[in-house]
């Protein structure tokens, strides 16, 4: 019996994927052929989604974008024997999926299995390497596996950057009868969607990364807080939740260590804010989610007010592999103090959209080109905004900025949550520039007063500069504004906006009606 693989992933379900996976079965019924359909998550290709593989012995092999229409055709041609003759003069033909050049250059660390198992299969999921490092992890003192998370140069994926054993390490010192373990799946951003595919096409390597900082900090309670907009990721979690808890790897005796550790999935409330951690935790109490004070920081007073672990999703997926395969191993990944992988998504005008998981250093022009192939418009790519709707926008001098936290610093720019959205050169950055502050303004939680007025003058004094009203003081006044946002905000939801304002003005100051030399006045 042959395999054959269509992806259930949300982007691939968008492009006809379960209406080719349904004309497969149907076709394979229809000829008497016997066939096991697998429902797998996406490879990240989404240029070629549906991506259709059939498995051989020396690998699969991918025909796409398979449409319902393609499918009998596919039958004509022995398909399933996918290395006859027939098949591979097929047009959508493709060769070995892992020899594909898009996947060949990757190096996947966090997304290892994502695109290749049935993300709710837990014997597919245990047969490529899962659970291991919790295996691991039960051997070991929380000290000890809170230093291993330390030792890789793990940082939080989610956009601070912050280092992720520091965090954990200041928990598991928190002294408190009860510790809890927060993902934070609120991904919001422009662009991003490796949470969503991490937690529908690979959901247990999550619930394991959660489960090993429980055991690490001595949490016993975790929750996933998901965005309200993911409805497919909120079947495949709880699915996939109910299935470790019967196997044993969730509950209060996990795998008969002794050890508890209960998950649960909460939705979100539909704000941009809640992406901001203590504005999630407020939201997960039942509460508004203004953003609060800090400190104390949430490891030290968190959730109902005790020590807890607010991760990225993709931060806690990447713990599995820390702990199975050593700190060194991963640390060995990246540049500077940007160590491992991070799984980028390229979005926007662009010919190939899709995930491409790298270590540190990959250039933006790498990106854009080797893997993007250029814009979809055949237009220059003018600007490339980075790390969401409030990352900085970037012009061609600074594509080859390689990926590192540090040296997006220099630039004034921000990795982010690894979303790259490419414009052309059909592209208004003052438009983009006054969405900024228009977006702000909206999403703002209202509690600080910088980011709540700030935001809304920022949209009067932009609509002033557009109609050319007196240049020079509105130039000036729109820098002073974004010197208190930057400085007097709350949170970075305030502190961020002036990222793309400034760097649209500075970059593109012909779209702003200005000279250089007023632009820079």
């Amino acid at each position: 019996m042959v395999k054959i693989y269509v992806p259930i992933d949300s982007t691939a379900l968008s492009l006809g994927a379960a209406r080719t996976a349904k004309a497969v079965a149907s076709e394979a019924q229809a000829r008497g052929i016997d066939i096991q359909l697998v429902r797998n998550g996406s490879r990240g290709l989404f240029w070629l989604e549906p991506l259709v593989e059939v498995e051989l012995p020396q690998g699969r092999v991918a025909f796409g974008p398979v449409q319902p229409k393609d499918v009998a055709s596919l039958f004509d041609a022995d398909f399933i024997n996918a290395q006859s003759e027939s098949a591979q003069a097929h047009p959508l033909y493709l060769g070995l999926t892992e020899e594909l050049a898009w996947l060949k250059k990757q190096q996947r660390l966090t997304f290892a299995r994502v695109g290749i198992t049935d993300p709710l299969s837990l014997d597919d999921y245990l047969a490529h390497d899962g659970y291991l490092g919790l295996k691991n992890a039960l051997a070991l003192s929380g000290a000890d596996i809170v230093k291993a998370v330390t030792d890789s140069g793990l940082r939080g994926r989610g956009g601070a950057a912050f280092p992720t054993g520091i965090k954990w390490n200041t928990v598991l010192n928190a002294p408190a009868e009860q510790k809890y373990v927060v993902c934070n799946a609120d991904e919001g951003d422009s662009g991003t969607y490796s949470d969503r595919m991490i937690m529908e096409d690979d959901p247990f390597v999550l619930i394991e990364g959660m489960t090993i900082a429980g055991i690490a900090v001595g949490a016993t309670q975790g929750y996933i807080y998901l965005r309200s907009e993911y409805p497919h990721a909120l079947n495949t979690l709880n699915e996939a939740i109910r299935r470790a808890t019967v196997a044993g790897y969730l509950g209060e005796n996990i795998l008969g260590s002794g050890k508890a550790f209960h998950l649960e999935v909460r939705r979100a409330a539909g704000a941009y804010v809640c992406g901001e951690e203590t504005s999630l935790l407020e939201s997960l109490e039942g509460k508004r989610g203004l953003v609060r004070f800090k400190p104390p920081l949430p490891a030290i007073e968190g959730l109902f007010g005790k020590p807890t672990v607010v991760n990225n999703v993709i931060s806690l997926a990447t713990v599995p592999i820390i702990l199975h395969k050593g700190a060194q191993f991963y640390a060995d990944y990246g540049m500077g103090r940007s160590r491992g992988t991070l799984p980028i998504q390229l979005a926007g005008n662009l010919k190939q959209t899709g995930l491409v998981e790298l270590a540190f250093g990959a250039t933006l022009r790498e990106l854009l080109y080797d893997y993007g192939g250029g814009s979809a418009s055949g237009r220059p790519i003018r600007a490339v905004q980075v790390g969401g709707p409030l990352g900085a926008y970037l012009p061609q001098e600074q594509f080859d900025t390689p990926l590192d936290y540090e040296e997006f610093g220099k630039i004034w720019a921000v990795l982010g949550h690894g979303g790259i959205v490419a414009f052309d050169d059909s592209a208004d950055m003052a438009k983009m520039a006054r969405y900024a502050f228009e977006f702000c303004a909206v999403e703002s939680c209202g509690k600080c007063t910088p980011c709540r007025i700030g935001s809304t003058r920022g949209v009067e004094v932009m609509d002033k500069i557009v109609a050319g009203k007196n240049h020079p003081q509105n130039v000036q006044l729109l820098r002073d504004l974004s010197d208190t946002m930057l400085n007097g905000s709350l949170c970075a939801l305030g502190g961020m906006t002036p990222y793309p304002v400034l760097s649209a003005l500075n970059h593109f100051p012909e779209d702003f009606g200005l000279s250089n030399k007023e632009a820079a006045a």
